[in-house]
């Protein structure tokens, strides 16, 4: 599949269903042409996502264990191809997927064994989504607003079986803060990697901070802006390439990384003529911060031409911040 070959009828169709986020719509698939048109257009966008996740859990000092990796709910693939192309086939020699498409669980399956031919690819079995064998990395994508109770049941059941989870979603506030809750609900099992920096439960979903939600933002391809392909995708599909919001959630059993003492701002910093003003997260729970200016320039102009994790280690009298350190992912 490439630009030239895109099912524009089809993906329309999927944005649409995209939107209306209806647990009862049933699979999206109706074709391998279906998938490889999403795959290089919405699911590159949300491999962009993955990537800003994978760079910022670097940054903390995390690696997956070893063990199977499992891409539940895979769609296309993406992200459990996104994650194999991060951390190598060396540790991680075999990823599982799967999807209530059968169409999509071999789309992905096709599209990871192509990729990394040394791979271990398989389709999960229904015994195996079911059995009791360990799961080294769960992975899961962009689902969370299309899940059944039942549904979320059975990812509680491969959790419980998880040494580690990855959990990316849009950075919309009701996903964001389902998310959450599913983060407060684990912590007590596993270790929190990011992008919270404390242990404490998240403070968001506290009942005088209901206005807020904990979203990013994903620095997109710069060259996306100059590719006539993707500025006819973005005109079509009505999307902003600009903007690329997400949350998630990164949680590992065995992790003994520390993040003491850091600071993760929520959303994107706001910058008035004479200072910058943040929400922070950090074990003291939510906070908004202002940084003049003149207080520290520097600081200032990195904050704002900064496209990536927004970790800091702060230097704070009160709610002025007055020196930091960006922590900078790594490639």
């Amino acid at each position: 599949m490439n630009w030239t070959e895109l099912d524009w009828k089809a993906l329309d169709r999927l944005r649409g269903q995209f939107l209306a986020g209806n647990p009862g719509i049933g699979p999206y698939w109706s074709s391998p042409s279906d998938l490889a048109s999403y795959d290089i257009t919405f699911g590159e966008r949300i491999g962009w996502k993955w990537d800003a996740v994978l760079n910022e859990l670097v940054t903390r000092g995390w690696a997956p264990g070893q063990g199977t990796v499992l891409d539940w709910g895979c769609g296309s693939g993406i992200a459990g191809r996104r994650v194999i192309e991060r951390f190598g086939t060396a540790s991680l020699g075999q990823l599982v997927v799967w999807d209530h498409s059968p169409e999509a669980t071999l789309y992905a399956h096709d599209a990871a064994s192509n990729c990394f031919p040394s791979l271990q690819v398989s389709m999960a079995t229904p015994g195996y989504l079911s059995g009791e064998e360990p799961i080294g990395l769960l992975v899961i994508s962009h689902v969370l607003n299309e899940l059944k109770p039942a549904a979320i049941d059975e990812v509680r059941r491969l959790a419980a079986r998880s040494r580690a989870i990855l959990w990316t979603e849009p950075g919309t506030r009701e996903v964001s803060r389902a998310l959450g809750a599913l983060r407060d609900e684990w912590m007590g099992s596993f270790r929190l990697v990011a992008p919270c920096t404390h242990d404490e439960a998240c403070p968001i979903l506290k009942a005088d901070n209901e206005r807020h939600w904990c979203h990013h933002f994903a620095p997109p391809p710069p060259g996306i802006f100059a590719d006539s392909n993707w500025v006819k995708f973005g005109q079509r599909a009505g999307i902003d390439l600009r903007s690329l919001p997400y949350s998630f959630i990164a949680l590992d059993r065995d992790w003994t990384g520390s993040s003491s003492g850091l600071s993760r701002v929520i959303g994107r910093p706001e910058y008035f003529k004479p200072y910058a003003r943040v929400l922070n997260c950090d074990s003291e729970g939510l906070a908004v911060l202002t940084l003049a200016k003149r207080a520290n320039p520097d600081l200032y102009k990195e904050m704002d031409r900064t496209k990536g994790p927004l970790v800091y280690r702060w230097v704070r009298k009160g709610p002025d911040v007055t020196a930091g350190e960006r922590i900078h992912p790594r490639s």
